[in-house]
C-alpha cells in the first residue's frame, strides 16, 4: 500500500509490472515492519528492509520473511555504489529528516544506472489543514508556506517524534537537486471502497483535498 487510501502496487505498479519483480535487488527505505518488503519477496524479488528504528525492525522480525533486515540511518546508506535496481518507500524517512536531498542522494548512489525510486508522503497541502477526519479538518488553520517543523516532546523536552514540512516545489526541487528525474507525481483519489476513518484520514476529507503524494524517480 502506498498510502491510506488504499492504493496498492498491484493496482499501481509503479515499481514496474509484478512479474518483472522477480530477482531484482529492492531496497525499502523506512521500512518500519517490512510490509512492503514482504510483498516484494512474494512477487520473487530479493528485497532489503531497512529501518533507523531498532524496535520497529523487531516487528518485522517477529512476523518473518526470508529478506535481510538493517538498522541504519537512511542520509548514509551501508551499501556500495549501484547495489539496487529499485528502491521505495511509503511513507518512511524522508518526511522525518531535515535534508531530504541528503537521503535522496544517498538512494541514488545504490541504484544502478536506469534504477528507480519510489516514495510516498503524506500531501504537503495537508499541512494547512488541521489532522481531523470531519468537517473541522477542512478549514485552512495553517499557512502551506510555514516550514516550522512539527515536533513533540517528553517531559524533559527532548524531541521525541519531527515531521518537517515540505512544499510540492521543494520535492520536486530535492528531487532534481538529488540528480533524480521525476517521471510521475500520482495523487490517489479516495476509493468509494474505502470507508475506512482513522487519525486525520476520512473518506469526507480524501473526497476533497489529496492525502498522499508519490513521487516516481528514475536514476539516468
Amino acid at each position: 500500500m502506498w498510502g491510506p487510501e488504499g492504493l496498492d502496487e498491484v493496482e499501481a505498479e509503479l515499481l514496474g509490472p509484478p512479474e518483472d519483480l522477480k530477482g531484482k535487488d529492492v531496497l525499502e527505505i523506512g521500512a518500519g515492519a517490512a510490509q512492503c518488503s514482504r510483498w516484494l519477496s512474494a512477487q520473487g524479488a530479493r528485497p532489503v528492509a531497512l529501518d533507523i528504528s531498532h524496535r520497529q525492525l523487531q516487528h518485522a522480525l517477529r512476523i518473518g520473511g526470508a529478506f535481510p533486515l538493517v538498522c541504519a540511518d537512511a542520509g548514509a546508506l551501508p551499501f556500495a555504489d549501484a547495489s539496487f535496481d529499485l528502491a521505495c518507500s511509503a511513507y518512511g524517512a524522508l518526511p522525518f529528516v531535515a535534508d531530504p536531498v541528503l537521503v535522496l542522494r544517498e538512494v541514488r548512489r545504490v541504484l544502478r544506472p536506469g534504477g528507480r525510486f519510489v516514495f510516498s508522503v503524506t500531501h504537503p497541502i495537508r499541512w494547512a489543514f488541521p489532522d481531523e477526519p470531519g468537517p473541522e479538518g477542512l478549514s485552512v488553520s495553517a499557512s502551506y508556506f510555514d516550514r516550522t517543523p512539527y515536533v513533540e516532546q517528553d517531559d524533559e523536552g527532548r524531541a521525541v517524534y519531527v515531521e518537517h514540512h515540505r512544499t510540492v516545489g521543494d520535492r520536486v526541487r530535492d528531487v532534481v537537486a538529488a540528480g533524480f528525474r521525476l517521471v510521475d507525481l500520482v495523487e490517489p483519489q479516495w476509493p468509494a471502497w474505502n470507508t475506512s476513518e482513522w487519525g486525520g484520514w476520512s473518506p469526507l476529507r480524501g473526497n476533497l483535498i489529496p492525502g498522499t503524494a508519490i513521487f516516481v524517480c528514475v536514476r539516468d
